[in-house]
């Protein structure tokens, strides 16, 4: 006879437990990790070789500003050039490709900043640039000499790297007007002039319009 086990009391979900499955045959394994780390690092290894003097990490990139509100104070590295920032550094679309420039036809310059800052950057690896001769018997004007082809070596990190730059501010003492400031309010009065300028300057006019009639009769 077996023994009366007391049913469950109240509302609960029927007891179905699955405990007699092959776990063990469903493991997903992961032994060929150390192997494949292995394999990138050859594979990377022959495409260094392969694009020998070429830089490892890829053609110039531009400087460009984190979109939304929020990163827009950080820079970051671009997809590529504009036709506007090339034209301005005197490269030509075809050529910048073929010299380890990254164009994008897509993105404009939106300030005077901003592509100012990368014809810069153009200009400065240009300077730095060491272009060997597609031939050696005869090299075309600006190709290297043989002195600097012997001195280049392959860039092993990214070409000309950004980096974000903060602007610490110095220590000074507490003034009276700091102990005043009200960050708060200082918002508020701000986001109320703003909401409230047209208003103000349709009233301004009223008000110069009443005037000149007075001034008339007088």
């Amino acid at each position: 006879l077996k023994k009366a086990t007391m049913a469950l009391k109240r509302n609960n979900m029927v007891p179905n437990g699955h405990f007699h499955k092959d776990w063990q045959n469903r493991v997903k394994t992961w032994f060929n990790q150390p192997m494949r780390k292995q394999r990138r690092r050859n594979n990377r290894i022959k495409k260094a070789r392969k694009i020998v003097p070429r830089p490892i990490a890829g053609p110039l990139r531009p400087i460009v500003r984190c979109p939304t509100f929020k990163y827009n104070t950080k820079v970051r590295a671009g997809r590529g050039f504009t036709l506007e920032e090339l034209k301005a550094a005197g490269v030509y679309k075809r050529q910048a490709l073929s010299i380890g420039i990254a164009v994008d036809y897509r993105r404009k310059n939106r300030s005077m900043e901003s592509l100012q800052q990368n014809v810069q950057r153009l200009k400065e690896y240009k300077s730095k640039l060491i272009l060997f001769p597609k031939k050696q018997s005869k090299p075309a004007k600006g190709d290297a000499t043989e002195e600097e082809m012997k001195v280049a070596t392959q860039l092993a990190g990214a070409v000309m790297p950004i980096r974000n730059i903060a602007k610490r501010e110095k220590a000074r003492k507490i003034t009276d007007m700091d102990k005043k400031f009200n960050a708060h309010t200082a918002l508020q009065q701000a986001r109320a002039n703003k909401r409230l300028q047209g208003y103000r300057e349709k009233k301004a006019r009223e008000k110069a319009q009443e005037d000149i009639p007075s001034a008339k009769k007088k």
